[in-house]
Formats: structure tokens, sequence, C-alpha cells
């Protein structure tokens, strides 16, 4: 599984001109999923992402985690982070899993992330053409696999 988080002042999902998911100061992260992951995946994924630490100290250094801060998570799922480009100029996504084992997947990281973290938890909607806002503190983005 694929996280790839960017630590925000703020961000939010749009569908069909609704906003669906929204926080303030915390991560983003858009998340891949591929066939080889499991429930134990996406619960890892949360663990990590509430816990890797992005936010600066006192001293400026990134020392704190979302946890620490208490921030927000918005989790956006998003197969094309799967992609194959090795090759070509079209990419191929044979590492994606298919939206049957996906879904619910990208559903257990978020519930997991609800019962979990005392932030605010937002997502955005499975397989929906969704509209992604953020403002990118730092800016500062991981790539995290689990």
């Amino acid at each position: 599984m694929i996280g790839f988080l960017q630590r925000v002042t703020r961000a939010e999902v749009i569908i069909d001109g609704d906003c669906v998911g929204r926080i303030d100061t915390g991560l983003m992260v858009l998340v891949g999923i591929r066939p080889e992951d499991g429930v134990s995946q996406a619960k890892a994924l949360i663990e990590r992402l509430l816990a890797y630490r992005v936010f600066p100290d006192a001293q400026g250094r990134m020392n704190r985690s979302l946890r620490d801060i208490a921030g927000g998570l918005l989790l956006v799922p998003q197969f094309t982070l799967c992609a194959d480009t090795r090759r070509g100029l079209r990419p191929g996504f044979e590492g994606a899993a298919k939206p049957a084992q996906a879904q619910p997947l990208f559903d257990a990281a978020c519930a997991h992330a609800h019962a979990v973290h005392t932030g605010a938890v937002a997502s955005g909607r499975f397989g929906a053409n969704m509209q992604v806002t953020l403002t990118n503190d730092g800016p500062v983005s991981f790539w995290i696999e689990v």
C-alpha cells in the first residue's frame, strides 16, 4: 500500500461541487492500493501516517507527528499511484488492485483512522471524480510504502 503524504495548512475534496472532506493543519494523503495489499497493510499505513514525524518542534526540526499535534488527516483514494510508467508514453495500471478489492481496503483504512486518531479524519470517495485542493506547508511531501 502506498501513501503519498503532504503536510498541509488546509486541504479539501470536492465532488460535483460539494465538499465531501476538509481538514486544516495536518496531512493530506493520496492512497494507492496494490493487489497484494490487505487489511493489515491498511492499518499499518494509518499507524505509520499518524506516527510519522513531519511537523516542526520548538527548534523547527521535523520531530512531531500528526498524533502529537492532533492534526487533521484527509485520505484520498488514487489508483494512479500504482501506475507503471517505466516504458512508453501511457501508464499501465496492472499494479493497482481492482476496485472490488481496493474499495474495502480503503474503507478499512478510513475506519481504522477514525477509530485511533483523536484529530479530524476526512476522506475522498472511492471511484469518484474528485477535485483536491491543498496548501502544501513547506512544501513537505513523502512517499510511504507498507
